[in-house]
């Protein structure tokens, strides 16, 4: 799938791939290094704490070069190589909580307006040249309740079910904030985000919702986790 270029995905080729998504923007580009966070006992090192930069940003199959990913075992490769969330999210979030929100605190890449909470795998975002291919939530841990200095925050985010969106890259290119961003649904999957994201807790698992979900364009780490739920049933 690396291999594959932006004109095999323009939508009238590809059948029941549309347009959906129109008047989304990208509102902001965060970039983290590697640096040392605490709070109370806990301490880390860790390139969550990620930051607005200029445009254009180069956008690559790895993620946006110099952007620290530490903990890999969870983070970055090629199916999590961009993190999005949705500014609307975070709208959310200001009304819902004390903590104070703003672009690159949950150590998301890219901080989209109007950007669906939940997107189906395999749907797409076109950002210029950009395209980019849904594959998994995002599962909050210690490290992301010592940024947000606040133990039970990943208990919160949990519960508000706005995980934000996992991405491969299908095709690099340079991104500037403003640019316009469009979503192109799939038609093919009805595995969603939110699907995943509840999976990843859930106590009980059903053998045909697990096949279902390894029919999508998941992410790996996520595949060998239902494969060992299924494999276990």
């Amino acid at each position: 799938p690396m291999a594959r270029r932006y004109n095999e995905f323009v939508p009238d080729t590809v059948g029941a791939w549309q347009l959906t998504g129109k008047g989304m923007r990208l509102e902001s580009i965060n970039v983290g290094r590697e640096e040392t966070i605490s709070h109370g006992n806990a301490s880390m090192t860790t390139g969550i704490c990620k930051r607005p930069v200029d445009g254009p940003v180069r956008v690559t199959v790895d993620g946006i070069p110099g952007d620290a990913i530490v903990a890999t075992e969870h983070h970055g490769g090629a199916d999590q190589a961009i993190y999005a969330y949705g500014a609307d999210d975070y709208d959310w979030w200001v009304e819902h909580s004390t903590h104070d929100y703003f672009p690159g605190l949950f150590g998301e890449n890219l901080t989209i307006r109007d950007m669906p909470s939940n997107m189906c795998i395999g749907d797409r975002l076109l950002i210029g040249e950009v395209v980019l291919e849904a594959t998994c939530a995002r599962i909050p841990c210690s490290t992301f309740a010592t940024r947000m200095r606040d133990p039970g925050f990943g208990m919160a985010f949990r519960k508000a079910e706005k995980p934000g969106v996992y991405f491969r890259v299908l095709n690099e290119g340079e991104v500037t904030v403003g640019d316009a961003v469009t979503l192109v649904a799939s038609g093919e999957q009805d595995v969603t985000v939110v699907d995943l994201f509840r999976f990843y807790y859930a106590l009980q698992h059903d053998a045909d919702t697990l096949r279902r979900y390894l029919e999508a364009p998941i992410a790996e780490r996520f595949r060998e986790k239902i494969e060992a739920k299924l494999a276990a049933l």
